[in-house]
Order: structure tokens, then sequence, then C-alpha cells
């Protein structure tokens, strides 16, 4: 089974949300370690973040939370950003964002 490293700013993210979100979001996760793909609607590729950057998809009273995990490395997976989604299209701040903290956990620079 696959490590999971987390931005510590993601992992705040998701601390902060609902005990239901933070179950699915967990669940998930815990799907992607065991090598399952997970496809529409709980997950979907991110090419325009990066190669190999998938954006899990979860939805609590209204309000649409996305998180973007990194599945290209042999043993890990890793979790690097996460946000509210208030637009059909995902603002390109938050895909600089996700870049930029992608690179910071590769890197070893969080």
């Amino acid at each position: 089974m696959k490590s999971i490293t987390f931005h510590p700013k993601a992992l705040a993210f998701i601390r902060e949300q609902s005990p239901p979100v933070k179950r699915e979001i967990g669940e998930a996760l815990r799907d992607i370690q065991k090598g399952v793909h997970l496809g529409l609607p709980l997950s979907r590729p991110m090419p325009v973040v990066a190669s190999g950057v998938h954006e899990l998809r979860v939805k609590s009273a209204g309000t649409a939370v996305r998180v973007f995990y990194f599945v290209k490395l042999a043993d890990a997976i890793i979790v690097f950003h996460g946000f509210y989604k208030k637009t059909r299209k995902t603002p390109v701040h938050e895909i600089a964002v996700g870049q930029q903290r992608l690179e910071e956990v590769l890197h070893g620079n969080h």
C-alpha cells in the first residue's frame, strides 16, 4: 500500500471540513492507497495542474470541496491542495497554487 504525504496547508484544509466530508475524503484516499482507480464523479484527472494530478470532488450542503492529489510516485500519494470550488471552471489561481504546492512537496520545501 502506498503512503500518503500531505502538504501542511492541504492537511489543515481537510481537517477543517465537516465530519462527512472528511470521511468521504479519507475513504477515497484509502482506496487510492490500495490501488483502486477512482473515476467520475468522485475523481478526475487534472493535467492542467501537472501530469499525474487528479482532483477529488466532494459535495456537502451545497459546497463543492476539491482536493488535488498526485499519484505518479511509485511508493506514495501526495495530497497537496484543497479549496472550495464556487464556479464551473477551476479558477486559474487555484491551479497556480496547486502547481506551487506540488513543487514544494516534491522538492521538500514546504
